[in-house]
């Protein structure tokens, strides 16, 4: 599956919608994003049982404003609508599999016993 365009309308129901999503805030002007950009396609591409979504910070100010995106690129990770995964900078090809991989592997029963014991 190829990555696609997430909005301020479309963002809830594609994280809460689907079993694992990533997201990519970016901007065409950001050189790490430019970076990031062929190794977030590449893995939408291994990986077609997850969601890649992109969110392009200038178009969509007032989404990246809502999810406190103070740097780009960010990478948000998804799981059952849980957000499992934050973190600004480019990550390279092996750190990306590396994510993926974990995040596949998460006990999600335990996750959310953590998440309502947080609450």
């Amino acid at each position: 599956m190829a990555t696609i365009d997430l909005t301020g309308e479309t963002f809830d129901t594609t994280v809460t919608g689907n079993p694992m999503v990533f997201v990519d805030f970016w901007a065409a002007w950001c050189g790490p994003c430019r970076m990031f950009g062929p190794v977030f396609e590449e893995a939408s591409e291994e990986h077609p049982d997850i969601v890649f979504g992109k969110v392009d910070t200038e178009a969509e100010r007032g989404l990246a404003q809502a999810l406190g995106i103070q740097a780009i690129p960010t990478l948000m990770g998804f799981r059952d609508g849980i957000l499992i995964f934050r973190e600004s900078g480019a990550l390279n090809r092996p750190q990306f599999a590396e994510l993926i991989k974990q995040a596949r592997a998460l006990d999600m029963d335990e996750v959310r016993k953590q998440v309502a014991a947080n609450e």
